[in-house]
């Protein structure tokens, strides 16, 4: 049975070890001695290294005590938006949250307690259980860095769930999209603001023409896209000859991101041109989409695990990207799970210590399933 004690205690222990994105080295250093301590074999990779960060992906493997058992793999990030070194934790009832000052980082720490709860929940029990492999990785949040440098040819496991999103628990994330990021440098022409502004051309003019002319939002049920930062300028009495837009649109559907990409693209392009200036747009696709049914080996598994623990299966699409993704294309079928917290990025963010048990209880039942699934 899961100890809810025990998993309240590995929550506060995690959230209490400060890791943003590529400062992970403690959390590491944290999970791999857990991992241990369930007899695993485990291993931390050079993609620290490869991205300039002070931690790899931390990887754990045990074989199974069925043959027949379907492989899968469990999976977290380390890494949080900001720093939580000067976290403050408040504990009201069943809700775990901050003072307000900080993040929780539940996001993705509530991920963590659950695998390794819940993994910890079946090896004392002794059920049969397949090959398990648990990853956590670095540098999520700044791209999935982490789980693209992961070499995935180690993955023994046929199939993989991301504990990376919040409630409902278990909520089955059945497909999340493709993510272009999209950056327009606009080189236009400086000039003295009082003197002769009529010999500049203003790159920020050029721009806010270019973002007022475009389609950002909600574009329709499968896509969006977004203007996020504007840097650019260098005093206020000098026409501005160079701003740089940070944008992205992201859609379910990738013929549909390819228009929306190119109309964001060649508005930067027509607006500059328009006023003499030059627009200079770099898109870089970020991540692949995924799209499951109910008829998918992993969808089935994931759904007799709810079934186990008493949750009626939530079928799901998300609006952001994950390391499923990147598992995905890699040829590797995965799939995001639900955890226990609300207001992830936000200071706002809190867990429930309830929820923390159920997803523990449902990772068990996930080892479970595997171990009982006649169609792998």
């Amino acid at each position: 049975m899961i100890d809810a004690e025990r998993v309240t205690r590995t929550f506060l222990d995690l959230v209490q070890i400060n890791s943003p994105s590529k400062q992970e080295r403690r959390l590491a250093d944290y999970v791999k001695g857990r991992l241990v301590d369930l007899g695993m074999q485990v291993k931390e990779d050079d993609a620290g290294e490869k991205i300039g960060g002070n931690a790899g992906n931390v990887i754990g493997f045990l074989p199974g005590t069925d043959s027949a058992a379907a492989p899968i793999f469990l999976s977290a990030h380390m890494d949080t938006v900001e720093p939580t070194d000067a976290l403050n934790l408040v504990i009201e009832g069943d809700i775990i949250k901050t003072d307000g000052s900080t993040i929780l980082g539940a996001d993705d720490k509530a991920g963590i307690t659950a695998i390794l709860e819940g993994y910890a929940d079946v090896l004392n029990r002794g059920i049969p259980r397949g090959d398990v492999h648990i990853i956590f990785s670095i540098c999520e949040e700044q791209g999935l860095r982490g789980a693209t440098q992961l070499d995935h040819s180690i993955i023994r496991g046929k199939m993989g769930y991301v504990f990376d999103t919040g409630m409902p628990v278990a909520g089955l994330i059945m497909s999340a999209p493709t993510h272009d990021s999209i950056m327009a440098e606009i080189h236009g022409k400086a000039a003295h603001a009082g003197v002769n502004p009529e010999d500049g051309i203003s790159a920020i003019v050029a721009a806010s023409k270019a973002i007022s002319k475009m389609k950002l939002g909600r574009i329709d049920n499968e896509t969006t896209a977004n203007i996020g930062r504007i840097e650019g300028g260098k005093a206020r009495n000098i026409v501005p000859d160079t701003v740089r837009v940070s944008a992205e649109a992201r859609s379910l559907d990738n013929a549909k991101l390819d228009v929306q990409t190119a109309h964001m693209k060649s508005t930067f392009e027509q607006e500059a041109a328009a006023m003499g200036a030059i627009a200079d747009v770099t898109i870089k696709r970020q991540y692949f989409t995924y799209r499951w049914t109910q008829n998918d080996a992993l969808v089935k598994i994931a759904a007799a695990a709810s079934t186990r623990v008493g949750i009626e299966p939530k079928f799901l699409t998300a609006g952001g990207g994950s390391d499923a993704n990147i598992y995905n294309a890699a040829g590797i079928p995965a799939m995001v799970v639900g955890t226990a917290y609300t207001g992830p990025h936000a200071t706002s963010e809190q867990a429930s210590i309830s929820g923390l048990v159920k997803t523990s209880e449902f990772v068990a039942a996930l080892v479970e399933s595997a171990a009982a699934f006649s169609g792998n």
